[in-house]
């Protein structure tokens, strides 16, 4: 494959650009259809009289079709995005940004998707369709299943379909609520996940951030008790990775703790841990849920977040040294990899 691709680029230097832009469109419609040219235009980043060219080729190659409400894929152009899936890699250079990616952060596996989730709303999920992939390839039977809140996590969990596999799998929320939109709390998503999978699912009652007397207090429902352990056994964690103050602003820290936490050099959070570009926790908030030691000892741990804004976040957790995967895209991948010597 790869020294096809080289020949063509040598023969038609522009092919590679022109099939990569065309893909991107198709992919566009695919995971927003049906939208209208204004809207595709806004999130392609260019101008309607450009697109329009772009689009008459598909219309005419059968892939995709208008309506009044907007553009769908055809059920060829669906297809034909299934057969390029497999050489996107190649053809893109994400196997060679994934596989450098891999080396410098010293995690097993790393897949890179196209594209900036910052910029395009299709990227966020394109990464929930990895992520509810890979979730499908790695659970067991029998599995439980640590699930965090977000809207990363949010996209995996509406792209989970119904298998065998997962009948006897339980998704438990990592941690408490964060005070956050119900649909995007840890909560929500596990009772997502069931209904999506066929899997089972339990809640646990309590807020992400809690005083140490109040944690003692919950500490001690049973409840709360069954859920814990039950959590503590995950085989299998799905988490995303958060920009420090953004998750700090939605644990509804005031000024003072912000500009503290600021000034402590925190770039990411996960499981309630503030971490510094070097690593390093600056911050462990008071909270029900897995601990860092207990994400550790999980078999498989699956990290998804994208777009250039996460990169140091994405670079900050990677240095726990506790992730089996990393899902992400080319905005936060080629902007680590040009931070990292």
């Amino acid at each position: 494959m790869r020294e096809i691709i080289e020949l063509h680029t040598k023969l038609v230097p522009d092919l590679v650009e022109v099939l990569r832009k065309r893909y991107l469109l198709l992919k566009s419609i695919s995971h927003m259809q049906p939208i209208g040219r204004r809207a595709l235009a806004e999130e392609m980043q260019t101008t309607e009289r450009i697109l329009r060219a772009e689009l008459d080729v598909l219309r005419e190659a059968g892939v995709i079709f208008a309506t009044a409400v907007g553009m769908s894929c055809t059920e060829e152009g669906n297809r034909l995005l299934e057969q390029l899936e497999p050489m996107a890699g190649e053809l893109f250079g994400l196997t060679d940004l994934a596989e450098r990616l891999k080396q410098k952060l010293k995690i097993p596996e790393v897949i890179v998707i196209n594209g900036d989730s910052d910029q395009s709303e299709w990227v966020k999920q394109e990464l929930g369709r990895i992520g509810a992939r890979v979730l499908r390839q790695q659970v067991k039977e029998g599995d439980v299943v640590a699930v965090t809140g977000g809207t990363t996590i949010a996209n995996v969990a509406s792209h989970l379909q119904p298998s065998p596999q997962f009948r006897s799998v339980q998704f438990v929320p990592a941690r408490g609520g964060l005070g956050e939109n119900a649909e995007i709390q840890a909560n929500t998503l596990v009772s997502v996940m069931a209904a999506k999978s066929g899997g089972q699912y339990r809640m646990l009652h309590a807020p992400d951030r809690v005083s140490p007397e109040a944690l003692q207090t919950l500490l001690a429902d049973q409840q709360v008790a069954e859920v814990l352990e039950l959590l503590r056994s995950a085989r299998v964690v799905i988490h995303g990775i958060g920009d420090a103050l953004t998750m700090a602003k939605r644990r509804k820290y005031d000024e003072g703790e912000l500009s503290e936490l600021a000034q402590a050099g925190a770039v990411g959070e996960a499981f309630g841990y503030y971490f510094n570009e070097a690593g390093e926790i600056v911050e462990r908030v008071s909270t029900l849920g897995l601990q860092l030691d207990d994400v550790r000892s999980a078999e498989m741990v699956v990290s998804v977040a994208g777009g250039a804004s996460k990169a140091k976040a994405i670079l900050s957790f990677a240095q726990q040294s506790c992730q089996n995967v990393l899902i992400t895209d080319e905005g936060a991948a080629r902007t680590i990899l040009s931070t990292v010597q």
